[in-house]
């Protein structure tokens, strides 16, 4: 599972201290109604305070009221700077070059000194003991109620709708008095120059201090990261993050897909916890169901969950979270049967016989990613086709139903469906099996480029002018649906070669076993097992619509979108990822791995015009004359789809992550690279990857101290170099000088200058660039024929 402060502000694993403090809903009700507590309120001057070692905060002057208890512990407080020269300041210095990158790119500088004049504090953590103890050894400090009263009446509305947004993880925390080292603290701040932005520390996230602010952009809300990394104490060895509190393994799911779409399902687990008494359990679940009841080894338990625009905006998941808790609090080393009881409308018609599954990954209850079997049971309408992934085991019909069971041959991370009237081929290669689904027929929203339909008399065969010149009757230009069938064939025999390249490249896949199946959209996904494929794929390259017929276009969704999703069977599915730091590394090689399949088919010249694609785009310049690639590091994830460039995200992790794939292709020799991806694999099937790992593996393939100054720049930092050649040949010896423009001074890069020989193998000579020209000699007896900068393209460069 992915854990981001954010998430973890909301999807909680807190282990359980002492008895639970009462029910969720009265918790929760008691936030909402306490407010701030106008008999807490202190004058304070020159009061500091640290949140895990990072977030540095300096109350100057102002006034400090606290919240009143909720469940018996203070949860709140509030800092006014409005008085006479009242003040507060917020301290961060990231200790990566990437966040350093990262938060100047929206605050206009690599470390945050900001300051503030308001300030709330939520927290379960000992934030109200700290700054009591602060306040008890000043002596100027002073009590004033009568500013509390008044701060009271303005903060108390603020207070609850902020607490309400959060209201899932602070419930749980009350419910369990988690200890105060495993509690959270969020702080919301009005700064002078940056306006409205969030600060966090979360020590059950992987990253645990995080800074942000909520944006809107052409009315689109976003959720801007600025920076986020891990804490001082846990950089340093010094703490270490808990585990989570328990897992899931063996789903067993019954769903019924009703006549009018509506699903209803029953899924059990067996839930193992790993730690302490576990009091509260957290789960999401999509947007679209709705979770009626839980049981826990037979007994009923109580369920939780509140909904937030803003708590989900955050998380990007489109999920919701809920908490279950059992009448009595689980034991670890003791495995129990969870069972839940939801439903819901995640499958809409999109016209004639085409269904959208829009809750993919999460039409069931989930607490991470962690692999599991699943042993799934359907029954859904017989005149339909329901395809999802696991060898069948039973399959018949009940009434005007069709029931279908499978179960996975081996653990995989989700379970996802696809519905429609489909025809569908069978492809095997080397024992392993494609199942191509193709709708049949298109849904409305595609319509292929139409010609005017042209009227003729049963006797003539053909249009031709009369004697007058007249033309025959002619309709108006209509548009047809095109056959979604027509290259089902064809898709078969090409998918099924793409699964095997990548299966003698990378090892066995999640599953022997693909099912591929169409969803309506511009878009695909690859799940273990099944993969959705944008409908515009299926059909002949001359039917698309006008937005999928340039020929960057048709080349995507002709030769790549389905190798892509096919090399997700490895890379998301077989390795998977933790952190939101290590995100790229899926996309990025999934997308090269597609490239490679394209260079397998259509030669070097079709890798190469795409990776020149790419490289426009990186290169391309907004309004303020910032190139797409300058919105932020690789390293970034999905942290890159912001305000300020919405689409970077796409651009830098399928793009910049591809070229950098290719540079490390380039720099070890192809052979050699494919024994590092399938190394990678192998050290880390059905576990996480990090992008140390990735380093440290790349590191054997490489130059010895070529990979650490690779990634500092390429992965961690941001600048696509422009270079220049200049040579010259004096008495045998060649002098190749290299200069590099277009980026910051500590820029490094390395690349290839070939040199060319009357009667000789051509020479390559890696060339380390830096802030000035970097000049190499080599001997050469004679005048060389060539001296070529990069002649084959290998370095991304302007």
């Amino acid at each position: 599972m992915i854990r981001t402060p954010i998430a973890l502000l909301l999807v909680a694993t807190g282990a359980a201290h002492g008895a639970g403090a009462g029910k969720p809903q009265e918790i929760a009700a008691e936030m909402r109604a306490a407010g701030l507590d106008p008999a807490e309120c202190y004058r304070v001057r020159d009061l500091h305070f640290t949140r895990g070692g990072d977030l540095r905060f300096y109350l100057t002057d102002g006034y400090l009221i606290f919240g009143k208890p909720v469940a018996g512990r203070p949860i709140a407080a509030v800092f006014s700077g409005d008085t006479e020269g009242g003040d507060a300041e917020l301290l961060v210095l990231p200790p990566l070059r990437g966040e350093r990158v990262s938060l100047a790119a929206f605050t206009e500088t690599p470390n945050l000194d900001e300051h503030f004049r308001t300030g709330l504090f939520l927290f379960t953590d000992d934030t109200a003991a700290v700054l009591k103890a602060a306040i008890a050894k000043d002596e100027d400090a002073k009590k004033s109620p009568e500013r509390g009263a008044l701060l009271a009446e303005q903060w108390n509305p603020v207070l609850g709708n902020l607490s309400g947004s959060f209201s899932v993880r602070l419930v749980q925390h009350l419910l369990e008095r988690v200890a105060p080292e495993r509690g959270i603290f969020y702080s919301a701040l009005q700064g002078v120059k940056l306006g409205n932005f969030d600060a966090i520390y979360d020590p059950d996230a992987n990253d645990q201090i995080y800074l942000g602010q909520l944006k809107y952009r052409d009315t689109r809300a976003f959720y801007d990261t600025w920076t986020a990394f891990s804490a001082r104490e846990f950089r340093t060895g010094a703490r270490q993050r808990s585990p989570d509190a328990f897992t899931l393994r063996g789903y067993r799911i019954e769903a019924m897909l009703n006549s009018d779409l509506h699903l209803k399902v029953v899924t059990a687990a067996t839930l193992s916890t790993e730690r302490e008494p576990v009091a509260a359990l957290p789960f999401e679940i999509s947007e679209g169901m709705k979770v009626t009841a839980a049981r826990v080894n037979g007994e009923e338990c109580e369920l939780f969950t509140a909904d937030s625009f803003r708590a989900n905006l955050l998380r990007r998941s489109g999920s919701v979270l809920f908490i279950v808790i059992p009448p009595r609090p689980l034991e670890p080393g003791r495995p129990a049967e969870i069972v839940f009881e939801h439903e819901g409308d995640v499958v809409r018609p999109a016209g004639r016989d085409v269904y959208f599954v829009g809750s993919r990954s999460n039409w069931y209850p989930k607490a991470g990613l962690s692999f599991a079997q699943f042993d799934i049971k359907f029954t859904y309408p017989g005149h339909l086709d329901l395809v999802f992934p696991g060898e069948l085991k039973e399959e018949g019909k009940d009434g005007e139903y069709r029931v279908a069971r499978r179960v996975t041959p081996a653990p995989i991370r989700l379970a996802g469906f696809n519905l429609g009237k489909y025809e569908h081929r069978t492809a095997t290669r080397d024992g392993l099996t494609v199942e191509v689904y193709a709708n049949r027929q298109s849904e409305f929203a595609v319509r292929a480029p139409g010609s005017e339909v042209v009227v003729l008399p049963p006797s003539q065969p053909f249009p031709r002018r009369s004697r007058s010149g007249a033309q025959p009757a002619v309709l108006p230009p209509v548009r047809y649906f095109p056959d979604p069938t027509a290259r089902l064939s064809a898709m078969g025999d090409e998918i099924a070669g793409t699964f095997e390249f990548m299966a003698q490249k990378l090892g066995r896949p999640a599953l022997p076993t693909l099912m591929v199946s169409p969803i309506p959209g511009a878009f695909g996904q690859g799940f273990p097992g099944l993969v959705y494929m944008s409908t515009i794929a299926y059909l002949n390259p001359a039917e698309r619509p006008p937005m999928a017929r340039e020929s960057d276009k048709q080349t995507f969704f002709s030769e790549i979108l389905h190798a892509h999703e096919v090399a997700h069977q490895w890379w998301g599915n077989v390795v998977t990822v933790n952190r939101g730091s290590d995100e790229w590394l899926m996309e990025a090689l999934a997308n090269y791995t597609a490239l490679a399949n394209l260079e397998k088919r259509k030669g070097t010249k079709a890798l190469n015009e795409t990776l020149g694609e790419y490289r426009e785009r990186l290169l391309a310049k907004d309004s303020t004359e910032k190139t797409e690639e300058s919105a932020g590091p690789l390293r970034l994830g999905t942290r890159l789809s912001s305000s300020q460039a919405p689409d970077a995200w796409h651009h830098i992790v399928y793009g910049k992550g591809s070229w950098v794939l290719h540079m490390l292709r380039a720099r070890m020799g192809t052979e050699s690279f494919w024994k590092f991806l399938a190394q990678v694999v192998a050290e880390h099937r059905n576990r996480s990857l990090t992008t140390e790992d990735f380093r440290a593996t790349a590191a054997a393939y490489l130059p010895k101290g070529a990979v650490e100054p690779f990634f500092e720049h390429w992965v961690e930092g941001t600048g696509i170099p422009a270079l220049s050649l200049t040579q010259r040949w004096r008495a045998g010896k060649l002098s190749m000088t290299v200069t590099q423009t277009g980026v910051d001074e500590d820029v490094s890069v390395q690349v290839p200058v070939t040199v060319t020989v009357r009667g000789a193998k051509p020479q390559v000579h890696w060339i380390t660039t830096g802030s000035d020209p970097v000049t190499v000699t080599a001997p050469l007896r004679a005048a060389p024929l060539k001296v070529e900068l990069d002649p084959d393209g290998l370095v991304l460069r302007q």
